[in-house]
């Protein structure tokens, strides 16, 4: 299993795109420079009034499947 650990902020007017189906994917860089491209429906149960920010760590498979997504502490 491999695990990516990026930081994000995302505005909520900005996530407004994905309900109005003009956006489906987030374009994220982890800390170590790796980039990855994740459906946005993966960030929505930390969607706030605010938006999405904070610490992540993403956990995958060998063969790039999303096994876990959980903010940091």
């Amino acid at each position: 299993m491999s695990s990516l650990v990026f930081d994000i902020s995302i505005a909520a007017q900005d996530y407004l795109r994905v309900y109005q189906g003009t956006a489906n994917r987030v374009l994220i860089r982890s800390r170590d420079g790796r980039t990855v491209s994740l459906p946005a429906r993966h960030l929505q149960p930390f969607l706030t009034h605010d938006g999405i920010a904070g610490s992540f760590i993403m956990e995958f498979n060998a063969q790039g499947q999303l096994l876990d997504l959980r903010r940091l502490p």
